[in-house]
């Protein structure tokens, strides 16, 4: 029986690389694609000497070749934190319209099943509480995080217009905030912040009050909805994330005792167009793909402290 071949870009990546070890676990071929602008050849070393694992370094703003026969094609190549984009504006405006543009392309080529890793981003700062897949979203479009939030939103139009054009099987996921091992230590979101600033002892950077909420999914429980939803036809975008909705004062309490330190918070101002509140409703992926993330937040930061704890890095 031939194993089914999926092309990830982004494999390198925080998700991109758990997705490459679950999807070589359940016996497909994997090819990834990667440009290393922010994917680490640490995340995914262990999986280069199977042989139902093939890295391409790639970046996918450029034309994708591939020869081999494709089922699916997930595209998760993005910078994804504040502190990328802000650095690489314009990049990551290209990888959300010409990566995804040459990523539709493969996906076309091969008739491919195509994912697009979108983003809670497309809702902006919402006006909506909690988000379901309906809202249109309150986005700045010129303001400094709009080269992430309507990069993604371009690559949910283009990902619909290929569906409705070409007839390509298609999946969108809107993910929210999600953590654990392989984080970045200079990724700039709050988990990994929070958790080097307390293994060095020094003070947590809160912005604003800290009264901000933000819903966090473990991982693990992303990848098995993601999982899940490369089986099922849902053309439609879905979100997935932990509907569980804590403050950043709320985190950083809890981060601190669970690395029992002692260090102090420092306040620094809001950034621009910082989503005040982010909580996915995930009604449908619960009715439809009977999903719902099971990790509760100290355990899983837990896991992601032991992580952080054996890397070799430099204090931020």
């Amino acid at each position: 029986m031939n194993k089914k071949a999926v092309v990830i870009t982004g494999g390198a990546g925080f998700i991109g690389s758990h997705l490459c070890d679950r999807l070589v676990e359940e016996g497909f071929k994997i090819i990834c694609l990667d440009n290393f602008i922010t994917g680490d050849l640490n995340n995914i070393k262990h999986l280069l000497a199977n042989r139902n694992f093939r890295l391409i370094k790639h970046n996918v703003t450029k034309h994708i070749d591939v020869k081999d026969k494709i089922d699916f094609c997930l595209h998760f190549a993005s910078l994804a934190s504040p502190a990328d984009y802000l650095k690489f504006p314009i990049q990551t405006l290209k990888v959300g319209s010409l990566g995804t543009h040459n990523a539709l392309g493969l996906a076309k080529e091969k008739k491919a099943i195509f994912m697009l890793a979108s983003t809670s981003e497309v809702y902006g700062d919402p006006l909506v509480h909690p988000q379901p897949e309906s809202y249109w979203g309150n986005v700045n479009p010129i303001g400094v995080r709009g080269c992430y939030d309507e990069s993604k939103r371009f690559a949910e139009a283009l990902t619909m217009a290929y569906r409705r054009s070409h007839g390509i099987d298609t999946r969108i996921i809107r993910i929210f905030n999600t953590y654990g091992p392989r984080m970045r230590m200079n990724d700039g979101r709050v988990v990994p912040n929070f958790i080097c600033q307390t293994l060095n002892n020094k003070p947590l950077t809160v912005y604003g009050r800290g009264e901000q909420t933000r819903s966090f999914c473990y991982i693990d429980d992303m990848v098995e909805g993601i999982f899940r939803l490369m089986q099922f036809k849902i053309n439609e975008p879905l979100n997935l994330g932990n509907p569980n909705e804590f403050t950043v004062m709320q985190l950083a309490k809890i981060v601190t005792k669970l690395t029992a330190t002692k260090s102090k918070i420092v306040f620094k101002p809001l950034p621009q167009d910082d989503p005040r509140q982010r909580q996915p409703d995930i009604t449908k992926a619960k009715r439809m793909l009977s999903w719902q993330p099971r990790i509760k937040l100290e355990e899983g930061l837990l896991k992601t402290i032991e992580w952080f704890k054996n890397q070799k890095w430099s204090p931020p």
